[in-house]
């Protein structure tokens, strides 16, 4: 079937769309602002007297509650600010990265959630767009997105919207431990065992994500200072050696790397895994203990404090006890970074976001009016990007992780993105007619 437009747009103007996201973010980021991952102060503010409201759950009836933590509200698309400036192409072809995972997993039963089914259900639709030969333009692109979803604003007062920013480094290594390089990361130890699945640890953090197999049972593994210590020393387990600690520190991070041998040649490296222990910013430890204030904390003044001093470094981070394990990623893997989904990233399309709220593989159409570093743009940072990642600092209905790219360039904008933010969700329409339909028939 041909994509048509979606039709009854409403007519609101652009600069009334950009107001209400303006205010939106205000509003959000004043309510109960969530710090960042690299530290930041708390803003308050009285919120007015509760409302009733429409809750809509997505892919669950709604309800009506008086005091509403998480509201998804019902909007048009000429209300999201630049969407008609938006390039879609970039979107879809995100979006079309994550359809075979989906629909894997919804074919496999593990897609219980109705939101997940129905992504499946619509990338079933995009693939048979592809298959068709059928050539997908901007314009097509956009048409896709209007008539297979439903913009739905995020009402929520469970934590400010805030946007940070994360890339893949480049780094060099070696194999063995030679000269400079004297620093191990590790591969997956065998005893290790997640307690959750991967694309959900980030939604279920505050506990152990994974353990140890001990004779005797589960147990909770080494912590970043244990490994760091020799603790998992003599059990063949390295895979790179670096030069610095720090490097590594924000290596694991950023969860991913693409690394330069000694003899030239490339390799990428993955998460694969990681202790189990919640994360904790030592960014924010630090402005805490009065090193550093929230207006002069990033990744650049973080990383050169922690590398002008080593024996005052390594304490500091060690208060993080999160340590991450990394593979070598394949020649097919090999593409780019790869996310939650198991899926290669694309720069300023992806997202990490906490999986408590959202399901992995929705597009989530992203406001942030004073990022504007990101796109030389004076309206901001106005994008539809597709959840394809999650992250143990990335907590709360609008967090998010934009996913900046590769090497030294992407860093300096990654390292220097901490703005509030406010989210749409694009909800499939599959999920709405299934709502919608009476019980005992069928859409």
């Amino acid at each position: 079937m041909a994509v048509e437009p979606f039709k009854g747009r409403s007519q609101t103007s652009s600069t009334a769309a950009g107001l209400i996201c303006t205010l939106s973010v205000a509003v959000a980021f004043l309510a109960v602002s969530q710090p960042p991952a690299w530290g930041g102060e708390t803003a308050t503010a009285e919120s007015p007297p509760p409302k009733k409201k429409v809750v809509i759950t997505v892919g669950v009836p709604s309800k009506t509650m008086t005091k509403p933590s998480f509201t998804l509200t019902p909007v048009s698309f000429a209300d999201l600010p630049g969407w008609a400036e938006d390039d879609h192409l970039s979107a879809w072809k995100a979006f079309l990265t994550s359809c075979p995972v989906l629909i894997q997993r919804s074919d496999a039963g593990k897609a219980s959630k109705p939101m997940s089914q129905a992504l499946a259900g619509t990338c079933r639709f995009a693939l048979e767009q592809v298959s068709s030969g059928r050539k997908m333009t901007k314009a097509s692109a956009r048409g896709f997105f209007e008539t297979n979803f439903r913009p739905r604003r995020v009402d929520q007062t469970i934590s400010g919207g805030l946007l940070t920013g994360y890339y893949e480094p480049l780094l060099q290594a070696s194999r063995t431990p030679q000269g400079e390089f004297g620093t191990p990361i590790y591969r997956r130890p065998p005893d290790l065992v997640n307690m959750v699945s991967e694309a959900e640890r980030g939604a279920k953090s505050e506990a152990f994500t994974h353990m140890r197999q001990t004779a005797s049972g589960l147990a909770p593994h080494l912590t970043r200072a244990e490994i760091e210590q020799g603790g998992l020393a003599g059990q063949g387990l390295e895979l790179l050696y670096f030069r610095d600690p720090v490097d590594v520190y924000f290596l694991q991070i950023q969860g991913s790397g693409r690394i330069e041998l000694p003899d030239g040649r490339k390799i990428r490296i993955g998460y694969d895994g990681k202790n189990g222990y919640p994360y904790t910013s030592i960014g924010r430890e630090l402005i805490q203990a009065g090193t550093f204030t929230s207006d002069n904390m990033s990744l650049k003044a973080l990383s050169k404090w922690l590398k002008a001093d080593r024996e005052r470094a390594a304490p500091v981070m060690w208060k993080n006890q999160s340590y991450v394990f990394f593979r070598e990623l394949s020649d097919s893997e090999s593409g780019g970074p790869v996310g939650a989904l198991g899926t290669a990233l694309h720069t300023g399309r992806s997202l990490a976001v906490d999986p408590a709220y959202h399901a992995l593989g929705s597009p989530i159409y992203v406001c942030a009016p004073s990022l504007k570093h990101a796109t030389r743009d004076a309206a901001g940072f106005n994008r539809l990007m597709i959840a394809q990642d999650v992250g143990s600092a990335i907590k709360g209905p609008e967090r998010g992780d934009i996913f900046f790219g590769s090497g030294d360039k992407a860093g300096s904008v990654a390292g220097i993105t901490k703005h509030p933010g406010h989210f749409f969700v694009l909800e499939p329409a599959l999920a709405i007619e299934v709502r919608s339909t009476p019980p005992g028939r069928q859409p």
